[in-house]
C-alpha cells in the first residue's frame, strides 16, 4: 500500500479568505516502510503572511518572495501524490488549502480527493483516545515520539514527526525501515542456550473463579474502549 504523509504551512488559517499554501512537505511509505522519496517545496503566495502565522512557522515574506508559485510546481506535486492515500493530521485544513490552490490553476485539474484518498490521523486519534488531547504534540508525548527538535512548525519536519506517530498509533514496529531492520538483524549478537528442565511433575496453576471474573471484566473494558474490535471477540475461540 502506497501512502504519502503530508503537511502544509500557510499564510493564515482560512483558505476561503484567500490565504495561501507557502510550504508543502511529503514523505512516501509503501507497506509501512519509508522509501526515501520526498517532496518538499516553499511557495510564493503573492500576499502577506499573517504575523501570527510567521510566529508559528517562521516563514517570512522576504524569504517566500524568491520561491516558485504553486502553479509552477503543481504538476510535479500531483504526479508525486497520484494514487496514494494521503495521511494528514487535521486533514480538513490541508485539503481545503490544496483544493483552493488547485482551483486557481487554469485549467483546474480537479480536487486533490479526485486523485488520492485521505486518512485523517486527528479523527483516528479521537476515536482511539476519546476525550483526550490529540494534537500532534500530545500524540508525540503519548507515543514517546521525540519532537524536541521542533522549535517551529515546518511542513517536512511535521510530516516526519507525523509518520512516526502514525506508525506508533497503528502498529509501532512498522517505524523501522527495511534497512534498519536488516542492520538490527545482522549486527545483533545473541547467544541462545537450552534451559535445563527441572525434575518433578509440571505444575499448572488454574485461575480461581474470582480471578476469572476479574479477568473477564478487564477484557470487557478493553473491548468497549476499542469499539468492539478486540481480536478475542472477533476470532473464533479454540475448543
Amino acid at each position: 500500500m502506497r501512502q504519502i504523509i503530508l503537511d502544509t504551512e500557510t499564510t493564515g488559517l482560512e483558505a476561503e479568505r484567500g490565504h495561501r499554501v507557502i510550504e508543502v512537505g511529503c514523505l512516501e511509505i509503501v507497506n509501512r516502510r519509508r522509501t526515501g522519496r520526498t517532496f518538499h517545496r516553499y511557495l510564493r503566495p503573492d500576499r502577506e503572511v499573517d504575523p501570527g502565522a510567521i510566529r508559528v512557522h517562521g516563514l517570512t515574506n522576504e524569504f517566500l518572495a524568491g520561491q516558485p508559485r504553486f502553479a509552477e510546481i503543481a504538476t510535479e506535486f500531483l504526479e508525486f501524490v497520484a494514487g496514494a492515500e494521503l495521511v494528514i493530521h487535521n486533514a480538513a485544513f490541508d485539503v481545503a488549502f490544496l483544493n483552493a490552490e488547485l482551483k486557481r490553476l487554469q485549467p483546474p485539474p480537479g480536487l486533490i480527493t479526485d486523485r488520492c484518498s485521505v486518512l485523517d490521523t486527528l479523527l483516528l486519534a479521537r476515536k482511539m483516545h476519546p476525550g483526550q488531547r490529540n494534537s500532534l504534540d500530545a500524540l508525540c508525548k503519548r507515543y514517546s515520539v521525540d519532537n524536541s527538535h521542533r522549535e517551529l512548525h515546518g511542513a517536512l519536519l511535521d510530516a516526519q514527526i507525523l509518520l512516526d506517530v502514525y506508525l506508533a498509533m497503528t502498529g509501532g514496529q512498522g517505524a523501522l525501515t527495511l534497512g534498519e531492520l536488516v542492520e538490527a538483524t545482522t549486527t545483533a549478537t545473541t547467544t541462545v542456550s537450552r534451559a535445563k528442565r527441572p525434575a518433578g511433575t509440571l505444575q499448572v496453576p488454574r485461575a480461581s473463579g474470582e480471578e476469572a471474573a476479574l479477568h473477564e471484566a478487564t477484557l470487557l473494558v478493553i473491548d468497549k474502549a476499542s469499539d468492539g474490535k478486540t481480536l478475542w471477540r472477533v476470532l473464533p475461540t479454540a475448543d
